[in-house]
Formats: structure tokens, sequence, C-alpha cells
């Protein structure tokens, strides 16, 4: 695998998933009735996050201090949710535009530690991690109980994207397809967790203990 080439073709992916996770971010901003401020804010924390973390995480620069096109991207997508009708958004835009988010960041964030020369294992975690982490910001800050502690399936939907990349890209496979294959089959897997309420089983120690 050429991965310099690999990560230059889906940059673009990388610009998508950060577009959806600020849009997500700016809703729940809207949702809350926050200043356009705190819409900017939410936008670019939710963007940026998991991103930020996992460049720190590789030793690599952080990409947006780097690359003006993203705050600008974050923040253009704040001023474009404070300006549009609320009637546009329903009630479940923030778990939707999430869910395009993960699978789309789960693809790019594996790419890039792939390209960085991290192992595969650790590349397809620096991808979940990418995904998860700015959701989890998000809603600390709103004070809305963390995405990854909700029954319903989220950080799973990422690590099959993220690990399905992984795998097909090295198994030769190109990597614009492996990134669609992988994005397809962790979006299809939580917009089931949204529609079917798709969860893993809980822990049962607790209850048995009692």
């Amino acid at each position: 695998m050429n991965s310099a080439v690999l990560y230059g073709a889906l940059g673009w992916l990388d610009l998508f998933g950060i577009a959806v996770f600020a849009a997500s971010g700016a809703l729940m901003a809207a949702r809350n009735g926050q200043t356009l401020v705190t819409f900017a804010f939410f936008a670019l924390v939710t963007g940026v996050g998991g991103g930020t973390v996992r460049d720190l995480l590789i030793d690599a620069p952080v990409f947006w201090v780097q690359d003006s096109r993203v705050p600008v991207l974050c923040l253009g997508i704040a001023l474009l949710v404070w300006i549009t009708p609320v009637r546009w958004w329903k009630a479940g835009a923030v778990d939707w535009f999430d869910a395009v988010g993960l699978a789309a960041y789960s693809v790019f964030g594996a790419a890039k530690a792939l390209q960085l020369g991290i192992d595969p294992v650790p590349a397809a975690i620096m991808g979940i991690i990418t995904a998860s982490v700015g959701g989890v910001i998000r809603d600390l800050v709103a004070g809305e109980p963390s995405i990854i502690i909700r029954p319903e399936l989220y950080v799973t939907a990422g690590a099959l994207s993220a690990f399905a990349f992984v795998g097909l890209v090295q198994t030769g496979m190109t990597g614009i397809v492996a990134a669609l294959i992988a994005f397809v089959a962790g979006f299809a897997l939580r917009a089931l967790a949204i529609v079917k309420g798709l969860s893993l089983p809980s822990y049962r120690g607790a209850e048995d203990s009692e």
C-alpha cells in the first residue's frame, strides 16, 4: 500500500467527517438554545476533538493548527446552523450527523495512523479515538449523558469501520474501495442502533452479587 497516496486520497473524507461532527455540535447548542459563540465552540470542539487526541498520541502535528481550512469549516458550519430555521432540523438530527461522522472519521483516523507507520491494530484504535472523543467532549460540555455510555451501539460501530478498513487494506484492497466498504459497514451498524435500539449485553455481575 502506498500510504501517502492513500492518505491524500482520503483527505476529503477527513473534511467530510469534520463537517458532520461540527454540525452535530452546533445542533447540540441549538437544542439547548445557546448563543452564536457557543454554537462556534461546540462545532469546533466536536469537529477537532478526536483528531487532536489522535495526533497527540501518535506524535503528529495537530492537524487543525496546521490547516486553517479546518477551523474555518467548523465555524462556517456553526454559522450555517445558526441562520437556518429550527424546523429544518429533526429531533434526531444530532444522532444522524454523529453517525455519519463516526463512520467517516473512524476510517480516516485509521488511515492517517497507517500513513505515519503505526501498526495495524493501534492504527485501528486511533480511528476509534478519532471518531469518538469529539462527541464525548461535546456531551460533557453540554451536560448530557455521554454517548459512549448510552446502551445502543456507538463505539462498536466506529470499531467496525476502523478495523474493517485496516483489515481490508492489509489484504491488498485498494484504499478507496476499502474506505467505502468500511464507511458503509460502520454507518449501517450505527443506523440500526439508532432505529432499532441495538445494544451489547450489559455487565450482570453487580446484579448477581445482590
